[in-house]
C-alpha cells in the first residue's frame, strides 16, 4: 500500500471512461476502498470521442453501472478530460488512476491532475495497469460491439449532434483506416482525434492505379469498405460520385446502409464523371435540378432506417454556375429528402464557401453543411464552424503524403542500388504492425 502523507484521508476521485467493467476497473475501486470513500466521474460523452472512443451506451446508463458496483459511493459527471475543474469542484484528497497514462498523449492529463491537486496539498496515487486475457477479452468485445453495423451507421447523426465541427479524414485501406482510427495528439492539454473516414472515389481509383472516372465498380467500392470495417469502428462517409442511374442508386443505399455505413455523397453531376479538381477546363455537365432531386428521392424512399444519411453536392461554384444557382439547388435537394448538403469549390480563397454557408444558414439553420478544405486549406475547422459547417472532409491528404515518400524511396534504391540511403525517411516495420490488433 502507498503511505499516505499526513492524516487519513477521506475523498477519493477517480474517473471513468468505459461502457463496461472488468478486472481492472475492479482493481482501482478495491485499491481506493483502502483510502476513504470513493467518487467515481463518468466522463461525459463530449468529452469522451474527444479522449478515447465512442460510448456506446448513454451517460446516464454509464453513471447507474458505475453506481451499482461495491465499493462506489457516489458518480459524477466529468464534463472535461483534463481535471482541473472537477478537481476544483470536489477538492478530492486522493486521485486514483492506472499508470497507463505516463507516456504518450494522455500525459498531458496526468501532468494537469498533478498540478491541479498540487495547489491544496491533494495527491495523485497510480496502480499498476491489468493486463490479462479476461481484460484483453471485455475490450475486444467493446470493440466488436462499436464496430456493429447498427451502432456505427447512426455514429455520424450523433456526432453532428455533439461535436461543433466533425472532423473525417480520407482512408482507402484498412492500414490507412487504422492510421484514421488510432491517430491521438494531445495539445495544450487536450487530447484529440478524427471522428470517422471518407471512402474517396478518387483515392480509391488512384489506389489501384485507375482514373477517377468511376471504372472502378461498386463491388470494388465495397470491398473497400469492408476492409476498413473489418478493423475500425468510426463511421464511415462514401463518396458515391453521380451515384449513377437511379435505379442501381436505390440498391447501393440498401446495401450500404445494411453493411453500416453512416452516409454517401452524391454529385449533381451526368455523364461519364470527371473529377471536379479540374473545373471548366475539361467538358462536365451538371445534373438538372428536377433529375437529381428525383434520384435524392428514391434513394430516401429506399432507405429503411433514419441513421444513414444522403448527402447531396453541389457542383456549381466547381462549374462557375454562380452563388444563386447553388443556393436554388441547395434548398431543392434539401426538400427531396438529403440529409445534408456539400458544397465544394476549388478557389484557394475560402470566401465563395462562406457566402454561401451564411446564405444557406440564415435560411436553415439545421440541415448539415459538408465542406472539403483541398484548395482553401489555410482555412481552420473553428472558422468553418463558425459559418455553420458541421462536417469537414480532409479527402485525398492520406493519399497525397504516401506517393511522395514512396516515389522518393524507390528512386534511391534505384540510384544507389542498396537501401542504406533511404532507411532515414522509412518508418520501422515493428511500430506499422503495432497498430494492428491481435486476437
Amino acid at each position: 500500500m502507498t503511505k499516505i502523507r499526513g492524516c487519513a484521508l477521506k475523498k477519493v476521485y477517480t474517473c471513468f471512461t468505459t461502457d463496461i467493467i472488468h478486472e481492472g476497473h475492479l482493481n482501482i475501486i478495491r485499491e481506493a476502498s483502502k483510502y476513504g470513500k470513493l467518487t467515481i466521474g463518468a466522463l461525459s460523452d463530449r468529452a469522451l470521442i474527444r479522449y478515447n472512443r465512442f460510448p456506446t451506451i448513454s451517460l446516464e446508463e454509464r453513471m447507474a453501472l458505475y453506481r451499482s458496483i461495491e465499493g462506489v459511493d457516489d458518480v459524477t459527471v466529468q464534463d472535461d478530460m483534463t481535471y482541473d475543474a472537477v478537481i476544483e469542484r470536489l477538492r478530492p484528497d486522493i486521485v486514483i488512476h492506472g499508470d497507463n497514462w505516463k507516456s504518450g498523449p494522455e500525459k498531458a492529463l496526468r501532468d494537469n491532475c498533478i498540478a491541479a491537486l498540487e495547489k491544496y496539498g491533494g495527491q495523485l496515487i497510480e496502480v499498476g495497469y491489468t493486463y490479462n486475457e479476461t481484460v484483453s477479452k471485455a475490450d475486444l468485445q467493446l470493440k466488436e460491439k462499436l464496430a456493429m453495423p447498427e451502432y456505427r451507421r447512426k455514429r455520424l447523426r450523433q456526432l453532428i449532434e455533439m461535436c461543433p465541427i466533425v472532423k473525417i479524414m480520407e482512408a482507402h485501406s484498412g492500414l490507412t483506416g487504422l492510421i484514421t482510427e488510432k491517430t491521438v495528439v494531445e495539445k495544450n492539454g487536450k487530447l484529440d482525434q478524427f471522428d470517422g473516414m471518407w471512402v474517396s472515389s478518387l483515392c480509391d481509383s488512384t489506389d489501384r492505379g485507375k482514373p477517377d472516372i468511376e471504372l472502378v465498380d461498386m463491388t470494388s467500392r465495397l470491398r473497400t469498405i469492408n476492409d476498413i470495417m473489418e478493423v475500425t469502428t468510426k463511421p464511415i462517409i462514401l463518396d458515391g460520385d453521380t451515384g449513377g442511374l437511379t435505379e442501381h442508386f436505390v440498391y447501393n443505399v440498401r446495401t450500404l446502409e445494411r453493411m453500416g455505413v453512416s452516409a454517401v455523397i452524391i454529385e449533381d453531376k451526368t455523364g461519364l464523371k470527371k473529377n471536379s479538381l479540374f473545373g471548366t477546363e475539361v467538358s462536365q455537365t451538371q445534373d438538372s435540378i428536377e433529375n437529381f432531386c428525383a434520384k435524392i428521392s428514391a434513394g430516401t424512399r429506399a432507405k429503411l432506417t433514419d441513421d444513414f444519411m444522403i448527402i447531396a453536392r453541389i457542383e456549381s461554384l466547381i462549374l462557375e454556375q454562380g452563388m444563386d444557382d447553388a443556393l436554388k439547388r441547395a434548398y431543392a435537394f434539401r426538400d427531396a429528402g438529403a440529409d445534408g448538403i456539400m458544397i465544394h469549390s476549388r478557389k484557394k480563397d475560402p470566401a465563395e464557401i462562406f457566402e454561401f454557408c451564411d446564405s444557406f444558414r440564415r435560411n436553415d439553420p439545421k440541415t448539415p453543411i459538408v465542406v472539403v478544405p483541398t484548395s482553401f486549406n489555410s482555412v481552420t475547422e473553428e472558422e468553418l464552424s463558425g459559418h455553420g459547417v458541421n462536417i469537414v472532409i480532409y479527402a485525398n491528404q492520406l493519399m497525397r503524403a504516401a506517393f511522395p515518400v514512396m516515389k522518393k524511396t524507390a528512386e534511391e534504391i534505384l540510384i544507389n542500388h542498396r537501401a542504406y540511403e533511404a532507411e532515414s525517411h522509412l518508418m520501422p516495420f515493428k511500430e506499422i504492425i503495432s497498430l494492428i490488433d491481435e486476437l
